[in-house]
């Protein structure tokens, strides 16, 4: 019975380790991924800051291109009318 009982104990320490290690790549892939999340927020983040600059250094080059010029608003366009027969 001894022999049995140091069988299983090997056969679970083993088992642990095994375990151990797959839960260690996984946190270690998680935090990886945690990162990778982070750096592609941040450079979002700055692409959008740059692109929201360029825009607004846009409207003040046009705007001082035609000082009279008010921004025209879009129209809607009308409604199209069924044909009536």
């Amino acid at each position: 019975m001894t022999r049995n009982r140091t069988g299983m104990s090997a056969a679970r320490r083993n088992a642990e380790s095994l375990l151990s290690q797959s839960r260690k790549r996984d946190s270690d892939l998680k935090h990886e991924q945690q990162l990778e999340y982070e750096a592609m927020v941040l450079k979002t983040a700055k692409l959008r800051e740059l692109r929201l600059a360029k825009e607004a250094a846009e409207r003040k080059l046009e705007a001082a291109a035609s000082p009279s010029k008010r921004p025209s608003k879009a129209r809607a366009p009308k409604p199209r009318r069924s044909k009536q027969t």
